[in-house]
């Protein structure tokens, strides 16, 4: 099982919007062909910082101006777009590490009280197990799902007695989850749905996307990545997916030679 990004959610642009409030300054906007709605926001963001509209406007477009921004380390007005993606194939573990990032990011999980988890699956460990090492760990993942079951089964009656201890049905259930859960491993597939804005995501992949002794950030680094170039790759053009000896993915920054080589292509 790999983990899997899907792009659900954006930032929409209210274009007219904006427009009319050009016009009310008197100001207009040459606007750059082919730039995305999160591109152009922050475009927008970053010209009403100094009204350069109008007359004031550079010649630059929309990409040099984003690059400029990043390059010079302005990067608050990215943080006027985010992205939401919901995460699949991941593992709890992987997932306590994720939520560690608070700053621009907003998670919803898979919640362990409400959803029974007989049939629940596993994340494979990120090395190849030699023959032993990996009995072991399959025997374990098995026997902390059969206990799963075995608890949950045998506290069921605890939902008849409920009502005597003035509970309701659902905090019965919740009681019994919880209890249960507590045996399952942080291998644990897990679906959690994250917002996170450019800015974050842009930290997110410099901290996280490159850490060779964790597989599952890499990998679900490179997914994110992948999705969010594919919509706004100005935000993100100096980070790329490069694949390391083993075949695996990790998301890199461009050397800080390329980006100095660049820095002067500015607005």
């Amino acid at each position: 099982m790999r983990p899997k990004a899907y792009l659900v959610s954006y930032t929409k642009f209210e274009l007219g919007d904006f427009l009319s409030f050009l016009g009310a300054q008197k100001l207009s906007w040459k606007r750059s062909p082919g730039a995305s709605e999160a591109e152009e926001i922050v475009e927008a963001a970053g010209r009403v910082c100094y009204m350069s509209f109008g007359e004031k406007q550079s010649p630059k477009g929309n990409a040099e101006y984003i690059r400029h921004l990043i390059l010079m380390g302005h990067e608050s007005v990215l943080e006027h777009v985010s992205w939401g993606f919901i995460l699949t194939g991941v593992s709890r573990g992987f997932s306590h590490q994720l939520v560690r990032h608070r700053v621009g990011f907003a998670f919803s999980q898979l919640s362990q009280q409400y959803h029974e988890e007989t049939d629940a699956e596993f994340v494979d460990p990120p090395l190849e197990l030699p023959p032993q090492a990996r009995a072991a760990w399959d025997k374990a993942l098995h026997a902390a799902r059969d206990a799963y079951g075995e608890i949950l089964k045998s506290l069921r009656d605890l939902e008849s007695r409920g009502g005597d201890a003035g509970l309701e049905k659902r905090e019965i259930l919740r009681a019994i989850r919880s209890t249960a859960r507590g045996v399952l491993p942080n291998a644990t597939e897990t679906k959690i749905f994250v917002t996170a804005n450019a800015r974050a995501l842009r930290h997110f992949f410099n901290v996280r996307g490159s850490i060779p002794g964790d597989l599952e950030m890499r990998q679900v680094a490179s997914e994110v990545l992948r999705l969010v170039k594919s919509v706004a790759p100005s935000l993100f053009f100096d980070f790329e997916v490069e694949i390391m000896q083993d075949g695996s993915p990790k998301v890199v920054r461009k050397s800080e030679a390329y980006l100095s080589s660049t820095i002067n292509q500015g607005i």
